[in-house]
């Protein structure tokens, strides 16, 4: 029982931000799940007929509710034609939860709401009855059971935000047997280095969350004396028609009592979230009307704990006919407190509320997972998502959960088209031809934000071209300031011809390319003292269709460089100056395996392999009282394969080892 419960890691579902704000009217019949459909092009491969029929999409979650009327069936007659109850054995996955049944909708709904693909079928995999969480040992028997069951697609809706590696080896499996996987990212934005497993899974396709074209795509912007702060709109606040540019004023917790003996007049008021008395219900409508009647222009409410949140102006408390007055937004703690302090230096505020649906949801987890590869690799509509619910019902959803199953209806389709496509070229289809997304200043998302871009079905649809790698990472120092890099290229139909290629990045990044074979041959080098990480995107337009590359560039002062010798690698650091250790970590890049060394000057250091493929060496290089990262990527090919024990427990050894010498004991005496 111990050990069980030593490897029952709790696993969360995706979806935490359930938001049920009306938009329209209720009995107005909608057609598509709300506007995200086709919003991101599904209706290019309807017109052509291609609707999913055919393909079968694995949903890992809490069930699914197949007496919805758009979801309709158990069986090989029905939406869903199959799956398991991990959760209780003897009975059939359905979900009494809604979690699974809302990502199965986006999916393949067929009734009153279309899904992306609504032709697919659904093999519907529980692993968790409330939605509270699951063992990360369900999640890989799950795995294991679609690829039993010739899924062509996986969707999981739900993680950690940790790295485990019993569900990233299942990932890799489900992939290496030719299945398409998809993952969300999670929602534990907008602070970076925060997807988890499975998300962070370097094979399967990431995705993170962005508005969709309804009116609910609001967003906002806040600036004092020059800093940019983040700031998400409250439900129900209304978009501003102009900036608004006033003096901010600090205003207690937004009683009546704590603006009475302020002039708050044309101001932008700040508050604090809840009350200074215990048990008091101070809600943000109270807070809202208190401040319009000051006559305040604009509220925030910065968190009383640490972190962001998203608030409701409008709900079944707010007193009867009551309508928000003054746009209201909502900060974390942290922000909140420095621009209390900014107050003293009677600091300007400038605000804006508007409409952008291709903006990351403040929700959306970010990466970086890795130096050497990026997260997430896409990001799709995720907020105030309509879709079906259990009980033949339907609700608006946020979440990176109700992405990610935008992308596998959107892989359904391309699969559909083309059956002979494999995971890693639909992969390329969808992720190299997205919509760039800029944040509220007109600046694109980091690629630790937002990866390649929003998904583009019309585009990936239309594309002839597949692209290999989909992105990449290069890392250059003064000891190597030029790296060159190829790109494969392959035409679904008919043979490459033209292209036009050009770079988009900081000036200093020197970049040329050269077309051979249908290969294109990437040259990258940096100019200058510019240290740092940098972002870049290679654009190639080809018929028509534009096709984005992202790169992320490490520029290190120092550099390790690697090379093998038989069964094991040998590292040579170089720094201008004089470094006194350096700390290297060694990751298969297949298993996600790590061990670390230490070097000294003039000491050569080495590390033992076991097996062929990609490894990643992150060196962080000892320089006085600062350490700085210097990073090489490795490919080993010449290795003869052995068993990897070093990752085994040493008593695991000694039982593995004792049982060999028992079975060959035995051995002995039959023989005799």
């Amino acid at each position: 029982m111990k050990s069980l419960l030593i490897f029952s890691i709790t696993v969360v579902l995706m979806s935490s931000i359930v938001v049920s704000q009306l938009i329209q009217p209720e009995n107005e019949i909608r057609t598509y799940i709300e506007n995200s459909v086709p919003y991101i092009g599904t209706e290019i491969p309807r017109m052509d007929g291609i609707d999913g029929t055919g393909i079968k999409i694995a949903v890992i979650d809490t069930g699914v509710d197949f007496n919805h009327p758009d979801l309709f069936g158990w069986g090989p007659d029905g939406k869903v034609i199959g799956g398991y109850n991990f959760i209780k054995e003897n009975e059939l996955p359905m979900d009494i939860n809604g979690h699974g049944t809302k990502v199965a909708g986006i999916i393949a709904a067929d009734g009153n709401t279309l899904g992306v693909a609504h032709k697919a079928k659904i093999l519907a995999y529980k692993v968790s009855e409330d939605g509270e969480g699951v063992s990360s040992e369900l999640i890989r028997k799950a795995i294991e059971k679609a690829i039993e069951d010739k899924a062509d697609i996986i969707n999981i809706s739900l993680g950690v935000n940790k790295t485990n590696s019993k569900i990233d080896s299942a990932v890799n499996h489900a992939w290496d047997n030719g299945i398409f996987v998809v993952t969300a990212a999670g929602n534990d934005g907008p602070e970076l280095k925060t997807i988890g497993s499975p998300g962070k899974n370097f094979e399967s396709i990431t995705v993170g969350a962005t508005y969709n074209n309804m009116t609910s795509s609001l967003i906002a912007t806040l600036e004092i004396d020059e800093n940019q702060y983040t700031v998400i709109p409250m439900v129900g606040s209304s978009k501003t028609q102009e900036p608004i540019i006033e003096e901010i004023v600090f205003g207690g917790f937004g009683k009546n009592s704590d603006l009475e003996n302020l002039d708050v007049k044309d101001a932008i008021l700040i508050v604090e979230r809840g009350s200074n008395i215990e048990g008091e219900l101070l809600f943000f409508s109270i807070k809202e009307m208190n401040a319009a009647k000051a006559g305040a222009k604009a509220l925030i409410v910065y968190n009383n704990q640490p972190g962001i949140f998203l608030g409701e102006l409008i709900h079944e408390f707010s007193e009867p006919g009551y309508t928000p007055q003054i746009p209201v937004v909502s900060i974390d703690r942290e922000e909140g407190l420095e621009i209390i302090k900014a107050i003293e230096r009677k600091s300007l505020g400038i605000m804006n509320l508007f409409y952008n649906p291709d903006f990351i949801a403040h929700f959306s987890s970010r990466g970086p997972v890795s130096p050497f590869y990026i997260k997430p690799d896409i990001v799709a509509p995720g907020a105030y998502i309509n879709t079906t619910q259990i009980n033949s019902s339907y609700n608006f959803t946020s979440g990176t959960s109700f992405a990610a199953p935008h992308v596998s209806g959107a892989a359904a389709l391309l699969l559909q088209k083309n059956p002979e496509l494999q995971n890693y070229e639909i992969k390329s289809l969808l992720v190299t031809t997205v919509q760039p997304v800029s944040n509220a200043y007109g600046e694109e998302f980091s690629l630790h934000e937002s990866g390649s871009g929003r998904l583009d079905i019309a585009n990936a649809y239309n594309a002839n071209l597949i692209i290999s790698p989909t992105n990449f990472v290069v890392n250059l120092s003064p000891n190597q300031p030029v790296i060159e890099k190829q790109l494969k290229l392959k035409l679904i139909q008919e043979t490459l011809e033209k292209i036009d290629v050009k770079f988009e990045g900081p000036e200093f990044i020197e970049f040329t390319h050269n077309l051979k074979n249908n290969n294109l041959q990437i040259r990258l080098s940096v100019v200058g003292d510019n240290y740092g990480e940098h972002e870049g995107k290679v654009l190639i337009n080809h018929e028509k269709i534009q096709y984005t590359i992202p790169i992320l560039i490490h520029y290190t002062e120092g550099s390790i460089s690697a090379y093998q010798e038989n069964e094991k690698l040998f590292f040579e650091i170089n720094h201008p100056d004089k470094w006194s250790s350096a700390k290297i970590t060694v990751t298969n890049s297949k298993n996600g395996n790590t061990h670390t060394t230490t070097a000294i000057p003039d000491k050569k250091i080495s590390l033992e392999i076991y097996e062929n493929g990609e490894y990643w060496i992150n060196a962080k290089i000892r320089v006085d009282e600062n350490t700085s990262n210097a990073f090489h990527t490795i490919k080993i090919t010449s290795l003869s394969e052995k068993i990897e024990l070093i990752d085994i427990p040493e008593k695991q050894i000694i039982l593995i080892i004792s049982v060999i010498i028992i079975i060959g004991i035995v051995g002995l005496f039959v023989r005799k």
